[in-house]
C-alpha cells in the first residue's frame, strides 16, 4: 500500500461509525427522504457521504466492488487501510458496490439474493450530482405511509436495470449520495413513473 494516498478518516471512529450507522438505518427505513451524513471530507472520487458510508458499513467481512469511475489508487488505499475490506474485480461477488448513477449497466451484474437468502444481495452506494431535478417517480412500500414523490436525476435506463433485478424478496438495496446527502431505496420499495396528464 502506498501511504502517500492515505487520508484522514473519522476523527472519533467509534462515535462517528455509530452515528453513521444510525443515519444509514434511518434512511433505509424512510425510503425517498434525504438525510445529512457529513462526518468526513470527500476522498478522491468519493463524495463525503459516500466515504462516510464506506467507513461505517465496510469491514474485513464485506467484499467491495468499485466501478471504473470510483476505482482509484487513493480509494483502494484508504478502503484497505481504514476498512480492511477485500476489493473484488467481479461485480457478482460484491457485498457492496460503489458506482455513479450513469454506470447503470453494472446493476444487473450484482448479486440480488435468493428467495431463501435475500439478505445475501449486494448493497449499492450510488453517487449523483444531486438528489433532485430528474423525472418524478412514485415510491410505495414499507416506510412510506401512502406514496412519496422522488425526482432523482437518473436516466430511464437506470430504473429499467433496477426493475430487472427486483423481484421481492430479491433485489438490491441502494443508497443514493450527493455531497453530504444520502437517500435510500430498499429492494422492498416499488418505483413507478408519474403518469402524464
Amino acid at each position: 500500500m502506498n501511504s502517500q494516498y492515505l487520508k484522514p478518516a473519522f476523527d472519533n471512529p467509534v462515535d462517528s461509525a455509530q452515528q453513521g450507522f444510525r443515519i444509514a438505518l434511518k434512511a433505509i427505513s424512510e425510503p425517498g427522504l434525504s438525510h445529512e451524513l457529513g462526518l468526513v471530507a470527500e476522498l478522491d472520487s468519493l463524495a463525503p457521504a459516500t466515504y462516510a458510508l464506506a467507513l461505517t458499513l465496510l469491514d474485513s467481512d464485506t467484499t467491495v466492488w468499485l466501478s471504473p469511475s470510483m476505482d482509484t489508487p487513493a480509494v483502494r488505499a484508504n478502503l484497505a487501510f481504514h476498512c480492511a475490506c477485500p476489493i473484488t474485480g467481479q461485480a457478482q461477488e460484491a457485498d457492496f458496490a460503489l458506482l455513479q448513477a450513469s454506470e447503470a449497466d453494472y446493476i444487473t451484474l450484482f448479486n440480488n439474493g435468493t428467495d431463501r437468502d435475500p439478505e445475501l444481495s449486494c448493497t449499492a452506494l450510488i453517487q449523483l450530482g444531486s438528489l433532485d431535478g430528474g423525472q418524478t417517480t412514485i415510491w410505495q412500500g414499507p416506510g412510506i405511509e401512502t406514496q412519496r414523490e422522488v425526482a432523482l436525476p437518473v436516466e430511464t435506463v437506470f430504473w429499467q436495470k433496477r426493475q430487472a433485478v427486483t423481484k421481492f424478496p430479491c433485489g438490491i438495496d441502494m443508497y443514493f449520495i450527493a455531497g453530504e446527502q444520502i437517500m435510500a431505496l430498499p429492494r422492498s420499495t416499488q418505483v413507478n413513473f408519474q403518469q402524464e396528464n
